[in-house]
C-alpha cells in the first residue's frame, strides 16, 4: 500500500496542463476500477468502427460516448458483483491472467465525483486514440462476451494482467502515452483519480 501511494504520487508528464480548447474526455471510477470515457464520434475518430452498438443487447441510436477499460478475463467475466470475488480469483489475476477490454456505451454522461472531465488538445487526443487502438484486436481475431447489462460488452484483448500491470495501471499508462499528467505506478483506482481534478463544489 505504501509503495503504491508513493508510486502513484510521482508524476509523468508533470508539466501537462488542461487545454482551453480541444476534446473533453472523462475518467470514471467505481472505487476499484477506472476507465477512459471518450466521445463515440469526432472528426478525429469514430469508435463505432471498433465497438459497434450492434454488439449490445440494447442497440440504441442515441449513444454519445464509449467507456474503455482493460482488465483480467476471469475477474471481468466471472465477478459481476464484488461479492463474487474469491481469494483464488484475486491470486490468479495477480499472478498472471489474459487481458480483456470492457466497453460501455453512454448517453451524454454527466460529470460527477466519480466521472471527472478533462479537456485535452486535439494532438493529445490523437495520441490517446492511438494508445487505445493498440489494445483493440481486429474483429476477425477476437471473441465477444456479454456485458453486465444491456449497454456494455467485453472483447478479447492483448496483454497479460498481473500485479505490475493492473486495470488502473492500464488507464494511467494510456493517459501517459497521450502526454497527460498521471502517476508512475497506479495499481489502485485512487492512484489514477488523484491526478484528475474533482468538480468544483
Amino acid at each position: 500500500m505504501a509503495s503504491a501511494w508513493i508510486g502513484s504520487s510521482v508524476p509523468r508528464n508533470a508539466d501537462w496542463q488542461e487545454a482551453d480548447d480541444g476534446v473533453t474526455i472523462l475518467i470514471e471510477t467505481n472505487g476499484v476500477h477506472t476507465a477512459i470515457v471518450m466521445p463515440a464520434i469526432t472528426d478525429q475518430k469514430n469508435w463505432r468502427t471498433h465497438f459497434p452498438t450492434s454488439d449490445l443487447k440494447f442497440d440504441l441510436a442515441g449513444y454519445t460516448h464509449v467507456s474503455v477499460s482493460w482488465g483480467e478475463r476471469e475477474v471481468f467475466l466471472n465477478t459481476p458483483a464484488w461479492a463474487d470475488i474469491t481469494p483464488s480469483t484475486v491470486i490468479g489475476a495477480a499472478t498472471g491472467g489474459d487481458g480483456l477490454l470492457h466497453i460501455a456505451h453512454y448517453v451524454r454522461p454527466a460529470p460527477a465525483s466519480n466521472i471527472r472531465p478533462l479537456t485535452i488538445s486535439r494532438a493529445q487526443y490523437a495520441r490517446l486514440v492511438g494508445a487505445v487502438e493498440k489494445n483493440v484486436l481486429p474483429v476477425a481475431n477476437r471473441e465477444r462476451y456479454p456485458g453486465y447489462g444491456g449497454q456494455d460488452v467485453f472483447y478479447d484483448a492483448p496483454g497479460t494482467y498481473h500485479i505490475g500491470n493492473t486495470c488502473n495501471q492500464w488507464v494511467s499508462d494510456t493517459l501517459a502515452q497521450a502526454g497527460i499528467r498521471t502517476g508512475w505506478w497506479t495499481p489502485f483506482a485512487g492512484g489514477v483519480m488523484k491526478w484528475v481534478p474533482p468538480l468544483e463544489q
